[in-house]
Formats: C-alpha cells, sequence, structure tokens
C-alpha cells in the first residue's frame, strides 16, 4: 500500500494492533460524556474510527468494555512510571521524579473523566473495585513504598514504614490533582498555578519523610 493511501485508510485498517487501545480510549471519552447507562456502543465505535462489530472482537458487551477501560487507562500511567524511575538515582530523585510525572498524569483531561467515572459507577462493579483498588492504587503505593525503602536504606529518608509513607504520599498527591481541577472553586488553590501547587507538594514530601534534624544539645556551664 502506497504512503499516501495508507494514510487516507480508515484507522481500523491502518493500525490493528491498536484496535483495542483506540476504542478504550474512546470508551472512556463517551463513557464521560453519557455514563455507563446512557452510552451507546454505537457511539464508541463512531468515536474509535471501527465498526460495533470490531469492538465485539475484543469486548463481550458494554459493561465488560466499561470495566477494561477502568483497569487498563491508569494500568499504563503506572507501567510508564516503573518504566522510567532512573536507576542508579538518589531515592529523592527518585521521588522527585515520581511526584512530578504523575503530577502531569492527574492534571489530564483523561484523568478527571476516570475519576468521575470511579465515583458514580464502580459502585456498580463490587469485583471490579477491589481488582481496580489493587491494580491501580496499591501498585502506586508499591512503587512509592519502594522508593521510600530505599531512602531509608540509603539514609536519605527517615525510619519510616514505606508503604504507609507510599500511602501517604499517593494521598497528598492525588487530592491535590482532583482540587486543582476545581480549583476557581477552592479558595486556597484559587490563586495557585499548577507548577506552584507541584513545588510545594515535592518541598512538602520530601521534608515529611527526611531525615529529622538532631536535637539541639544545651551546653551545661558549671
Amino acid at each position: 500500500m502506497s504512503e499516501s493511501a495508507q494514510a487516507n485508510a480508515p484507522r481500523w485498517r491502518r493500525l490493528p494492533g491498536e484496535r483495542p487501545r483506540q476504542i478504550l480510549d474512546a470508551a472512556l471519552e463517551v463513557f464521560g460524556e453519557r455514563g455507563l447507562a446512557a452510552a451507546r456502543l454505537e457511539d464508541i465505535a463512531r468515536s474509535a474510527g471501527v465498526s460495533k462489530g470490531t469492538i465485539y472482537l475484543y469486548f463481550p458487551n458494554k459493561e465488560a468494555l466499561f470495566c477494561d477501560m477502568i483497569r487498563e487507562i491508569p494500568s499504563r500511567h503506572i507501567a510508564t512510571v516503573e518504566a522510567m524511575i532512573t536507576e542508579g538515582a538518589t531515592a529523592r530523585e527518585q521521588l522527585r521524579e515520581y511526584l512530578r510525572y504523575t503530577w502531569d498524569y492527574v492534571r489530564t483531561p483523561s484523568f478527571e473523566i476516570l475519576y468521575r467515572l470511579i465515583l458514580s459507577e464502580l459502585h456498580h462493579f463490587p469485583d471490579l473495585y477491589e481488582q481496580f483498588i489493587e491494580e491501580v492504587p496499591m501498585r502506586s503505593m508499591r512503587i512509592l513504598g519502594d522508593i521510600v525503602k530505599r531512602g531509608v536504606a540509603s539514609g536519605e529518608f527517615r525510619d519510616i514504614e514505606p508503604l504507609a509513607a507510599g500511602r501517604m504520599l499517593h494521598s497528598v498527591l492525588f487530592i491535590h490533582g482532583v482540587w486543582a481541577a476545581k480549583r476557581a472553586r477552592i479558595p486556597f488553590m484559587r490563586d495557585l498555578s499548577d507548577n506552584q501547587v507541584l513545588d510545594q507538594l515535592v518541598d512538602f514530601c520530601l521534608h515529611a519523610i527526611g531525615q529529622l534534624p538532631a536535637p539541639a544539645t544545651s551546653s551545661v556551664h558549671t
């Protein structure tokens, strides 16, 4: 096929290996606009540039597509974070990398849509809820916990339980992402740029788990 013919070919013919990802991304858009109940596979297929029948090659029904979307899309980010953590860097540097990259992710429109769907729809799928907790937030907390564990061993961080620290760091970062998405309605966020919030988060997190200063010794005069 010539380059011009390839460029004009439908997406599902040009990029067959990317069909599931295209469908999942389109599903996020349509579910985000209409919710699970009102969303139609026809609309998702149209947004993805595939036929409705193509969706059934990968997902047996709308609910299965929704469940895979909830698990797959955030898992892409986590896999990227795992791959980009610099080997040989200090734990402080790795924590900075994690916070900055994840902050960029939680400030994307796709994260905002996904978060809204998790709150509004996930209670319909109890088994999915447990899988999601294990595969997404718990996985993120373990990445952070591993960084903290290395920092404790190297003396960069104080002696703190790694997974507990990972849970706290994860929570602080993500709740600020949620607040930033609604900053016009939140007085203490309204005048802060994303970069300012990120700088505050990095500073807070590094100091929260950093080595505590040695207590001052008072001199005794005799």
